[in-house]
């Protein structure tokens, strides 16, 4: 009788917020699920408190900053020597700042972590994916006023959180769409969702405290981590999306995206960029076969 293999998901930025429900949500499923976090410190508690809920689910923390390349390599090295299969990856994890800031590799910090930290961690981790693995990126309806400013896409000049906010968010959409077209052929399902408005810390500045106060007091009218990760978990385990690919999704239905986040040629040329910043080339990193 055949075994049948205990499916892996990895979450990145799992230590709170909708990370750290989907964790919880897809380890009830019975998911083994790799908890990406930066912090040791915040990783490890938040590990603990999920499995102080239910002992029985499989959680394994790991360590990588967003914000580095030089780790992101580090951390794809070690998890791909391991030669275990990849199910599901989500990329989760989000950062807003409201004054600029920059990443180790001197990126504006919104657009270095959440476009292109989970696009170098992405395609490295594409080596140890097979047919019928998902790819599940956590956008926002905050692209629909954003555009990607090639000729400064640091924004060194003319910064303002709510325009790297966006960019970062239609770049997370084009990305999609773009890995969605590129990995048709092996197999490989690329999906992103809207997870609505959520009260989480991500907005939050953790050194000063700024924003709690704010947050407090609109968390009545925002959605839980939980409700806002379900969106999130459907894409990744539902069978109805399991030959899905390139899709904007929010409350668990396909959505329309802005007309920005449809150019195919916005799509190609911010791929390229991608390429380029992380010297990194899909082609290099195409699946397993199994």
């Amino acid at each position: 009788m055949t075994e049948i293999r205990q499916k892996t998901v990895l979450i990145t930025g799992a230590s709170s917020g909708m990370g750290k429900a989907a964790a919880a949500m897809l380890a009830d499923k019975g998911f083994r699920v790799i908890l990406l976090c930066k912090n040791k410190e915040r990783g490890e508690k938040a590990q603990a408190e999920l499995k102080q809920k239910n002992q029985r689910r499989e959680l394994e923390l790991a360590l990588c900053d967003l914000g580095s390349m030089k780790d992101i390599r580090r951390f794809t090295d070690e998890w791909n020597k391991r030669g275990e299969v990849l199910d599901v990856l989500i990329n989760n994890a989000g950062v807003i700042s409201l004054n600029r800031r920059e990443t180790e590799d001197g990126l504006e910090e919104q657009f270095g972590v959440n476009h292109i930290g989970h696009f170098l961690l992405t395609l490295r981790l594409l080596d140890t994916m097979k047919r019928g693995s998902r790819i599940v990126v956590v956008a926002s309806g905050a692209h629909r006023i954003g555009k990607i400013h090639f000729s400064n896409f640091n924004l060194t000049y003319g910064f303002h959180v709510i325009k790297a906010y966006s960019q970062s968010k239609l770049a997370n959409v084009l990305f999609t769409r773009e890995l969605a077209r590129r990995l048709k052929n092996q197999g490989i399902t690329v999906n992103c969702c809207h997870p609505g408005a959520v009260a989480t810390s991500m907005g939050i500045d953790r050194e000063s405290g700024f924003g709690k106060s704010i947050t407090s007091l609109l968390k009545p009218f925002f959605l839980t981590p939980e409700e806002g990760a379900q969106t999130t978990v459907f894409l990744a385990t539902s069978p109805a999306v399991q030959k899905v690919t390139g899709k904007y999704y929010y409350k668990e239905a396909k959505e329309k995206t802005s007309r920005l986040a449809k150019s195919k040629s916005l799509a190609e040329k911010l791929f390229v960029l991608s390429e380029n910043i992380t010297d990194e080339r899909l082609i290099n990193h195409l699946p397993i076969e199994q």
